[in-house]
């Protein structure tokens, strides 16, 4: 356990983390609402929509 300790793998805590509320904002659907808000967003810039 002494990689827990060392300082240069503190960003796999980040990492992990990351992935475990991606994981659970997709499990919940989320992923579809944020695709969609984040389209729509770049077609109103575009000047399509």
């Amino acid at each position: 356990m002494d990689f827990l300790k060392n300082k240069s793998h503190r960003w796999l805590w980040g990492v992990l983390a990351g992935i475990l509320f991606l994981g659970a904002g997709a499990a919940k659907g989320q992923f579809s609402v944020i695709f969609r808000k984040a389209v729509m967003i770049c077609l109103e810039c575009i000047g399509i929509g």
